[in-house]
């Protein structure tokens, strides 16, 4: 067996643990993007981890992890480096509208290049930082991962979300004292507990939404 051959083995048991519904050929485009990522990684440093497999755990499934929660028709990806989540995203859900944000040159290329093979008609990438953008339209969903604090990706982001816009947020362990110190005018909606397949490791799904959080009963 080939190492795709294994490593679509992987994906496919991956998504069916998620309990997710993704086609045989948005599979094919995810082991792609996998093999673009592990092309491009030596010379441009897109990631820590080398082997394949453990990108498709920990960068691939992770991404695709939080789609049962990605609703609306746009989404921006705030500090994606590599794509992540946004492309994966992006391939299994091609009415979504995705921008992938990022301030490093390096990372740009390499995203305009998978977009350009992958032929990701729904994707753009735009170099520049988050506070200094400016979108023609309201976003519904900013997602971030393994990027600033909850407050930090609030004061750069908010001014790209309209009223019912969301934030989503990324993370390891629950940051208590991140959730406790958000800007005024934003709340938590709601946390989510994630579990990787094959992995051993905490992840949580922050939802943040405009509004006054409840007082402690």
């Amino acid at each position: 067996m080939s190492e795709r051959q294994h490593l679509a083995a992987q994906l496919r048991k991956g998504i069916s643990a998620l309990g997710l519904e993704v086609s045989a050929d948005q599979q094919d485009r995810l082991l792609d993007y996998l093999e673009l990522l592990h092309k491009w990684n030596a010379a441009y440093n897109l990631s820590g981890i080398k082997e394949p497999a453990r990108m498709l755990s920990l960068h691939l499934l992770d991404s695709l992890s939080i789609l049962p929660f990605v609703e609306g028709d746009s989404l921006l990806d705030v500090g994606t480096g590599a794509g992540l989540p946004g492309i994966p995203l992006a391939i299994c859900r091609p009415e979504l509208q995705v921008t992938l944000l990022d301030s490093n040159s390096k990372k740009t290329r390499f995203l305009l290049h998978c977009v350009a093979t992958l032929g990701l008609r729904n994707v753009q990438v735009r170099q520049e930082r988050v506070e200094r953008f400016q979108s023609e339209r309201r976003i519904a969903i900013v997602v971030t991962r393994a990027f600033a604090s909850l407050r930090q990706a609030l004061d750069w982001s908010a001014h790209l979300l309209g009223p019912d816009g969301r934030l989503l947020a990324m993370k390891g362990q629950y940051p208590a004292d991140e959730v406790a110190d958000l800007p005024p005018g934003f709340r938590l909606a709601a946390s989510h507990v994630i579990s990787l397949p094959g992995e051993d490791c905490e992840r949580h799904l922050l939802d943040l939404r405009r509004g006054v959080a409840s007082a402690p009963a």
